[in-house]
């Protein structure tokens, strides 16, 4: 019988776990290892398993890795946020499809015709977008730690600006951009406090 502590409920093992939550940090510096292909096909082929309402899937990655392209979002991010974004092995634009609906007889194919429904509803089709994308960009920031690479992600930037620039004439609206690669030595500070179970939680 299970006594309730997580280590006795049957799952994934321990490793497994300290890979994805207990062990993983937030990284700024990265090794100049390179990101593969083979690594970015399976962070995406992992993060688009993760459930969606009405399976969705609004999220969009856009790989920035040519110098060129570097250079033109690192104009676009916060002061603090340039020198690593420029030194990164990879780096991943977040954004979610403003018309996600089009894609609904594909990826719902009980009811297709419902995407008509969401297209019709401007303000609610954003709404469900970005909502929906953030929940698959927790599964993005996951699927990165899987693979053993480490994540930075960052909202300090200008997504219109962004989005002017490197999504010009699609319709993308950019949220999160996250360095990706093999973390450079131990964290710089202790993992910050997290907030325990009785502040955090209600049961009703």
């Amino acid at each position: 019988m299970n006594d309730g502590t997580l280590e006795s409920i049957p799952a994934i093992d321990a490793a497994a776990l300290g890979l994805l939550f207990r062990d993983a940090r937030t990284v700024s510096e990265f090794t100049t290892a390179a990101v593969t292909d083979e690594q970015l096909q399976a962070i995406y082929d992992l993060t688009k398993m993760g459930p969606t309402a009405m399976n969705i899937q609004p999220l969009r990655i856009t790989w920035v890795r040519s110098a060129a392209a570097r250079q033109r979002l690192v104009q676009h991010m916060a002061e603090g946020n340039k020198a690593k974004t420029a030194a990164a092995p990879m780096v991943a634009v977040l954004s979610f499809d403003r018309t996600w609906p089009e894609h609904f007889p594909t990826v719902f194919p009980p009811a297709p015709q419902q995407g008509a429904v969401f297209a019709a509803n401007p303000e609610l089709s954003a709404v469900m977008g970005n909502d929906n994308a953030h929940l698959q960009a927790g599964y993005f920031l996951l699927a990165v730690r899987a693979l053993g690479l480490a994540a930075g992600p960052m909202g300090g930037f200008d997504a219109a600006g962004l989005d002017a620039d490197l999504h010009a004439g699609l319709n993308l609206q950019s949220f999160l951009v996250v360095n990706i690669g093999v973390p450079a030595g131990e964290p710089r500070h202790p993992r910050l406090p997290r907030l325990d179970y009785a502040t955090a939680t209600t049961e009703l």
